[in-house]
């Protein structure tokens, strides 16, 4: 058994969601948020035998695609003193996906 842990851009997570519901696969959503850009992601946690990872892995690549987004930078000082804010481009989207094993697994 492996538990499949992957963070994905919230855009991403309902199809991504109901993708894997329709392949037969259970998924638990957890709300996350990104530390660099302290944006709302989502972790979802999905147990499979080994056999179905490279499944499981097709669903989440052929979903979770990177993208361009324009955000802003946090405040940094202008020549005059004051604060000011810049426009920056940033790749959003794609996933971090960790596998693991799982020792033991019981449902209720």
């Amino acid at each position: 058994m492996k538990l499949v842990i992957a963070i994905i851009h919230d855009e991403d997570a309902q199809q991504l969601i109901g993708k894997l519901n329709e392949a037969g696969f259970g998924v638990t959503k957890l709300a996350s948020t990104g530390g660099f850009l302290k944006a709302g992601n989502t972790t979802v946690l999905i147990g499979v035998s080994k056999e179905h990872i490279e499944d499981v892995m097709a669903l989440i690549g052929e979903t979770c695609k990177t993208r361009k987004e324009v955000t802003t930078t946090t405040s940094i000082i202008s020549e005059a003193g004051g604060f000011m804010t810049m426009p920056i481009e940033v790749t959003v989207g794609g996933a971090t996906v960790f596998v693991v094993d799982v020792e033991s697994h019981v449902k209720f």
